[in-house]
């Protein structure tokens, strides 16, 4: 279905995020994971440039679960039997939300660790 203006379109986004939340159990954990940082964000005073990397890795993640929840449904649309494309579909969009995920911690950890180390601001 087209949207027919742009409070449609935004009807649409948001009953994505809304299926995806109520659906996908990983999408449910990074967006708390998501909140979380942005508390963390709210509490200590970080550069923009961290703050920034901070926040851009979280939504990278969020960002390929519903790409990884798209990919997935759409396949059980073709089909509900085994077949090894379906099947390399699927790794590799699950593949694409555990990279995010790594390069999420990795930020995390270069960002937010040596604050907490005793060797940032």
């Amino acid at each position: 279905m087209r949207a027919k203006n742009l409070m449609e379109s935004f009807k649409f986004a948001s009953q994505g995020l809304a299926y995806s939340f109520k659906t996908q159990r990983n999408f449910r954990i990074h967006c708390l994971a998501t909140i979380a940082l942005l508390l963390l964000l709210l509490l200590i005073e970080f550069a923009l440039w961290e703050f920034l990397f901070l926040l851009s890795a979280a939504f990278a993640v969020l960002i390929t679960e519903l790409f990884n929840t798209s990919i997935e449904k759409t396949i059980d649309l073709y089909t509900s039997k085994f077949h090894p494309l379906a099947k390399i579909a699927k790794n590799c969009a699950a593949a694409a939300v555990l990279m995010a995920a790594v390069y999420a911690f990795i930020v995390g950890l270069v960002v937010i660790l040596p604050r907490f180390m005793g060797m940032g601001r």
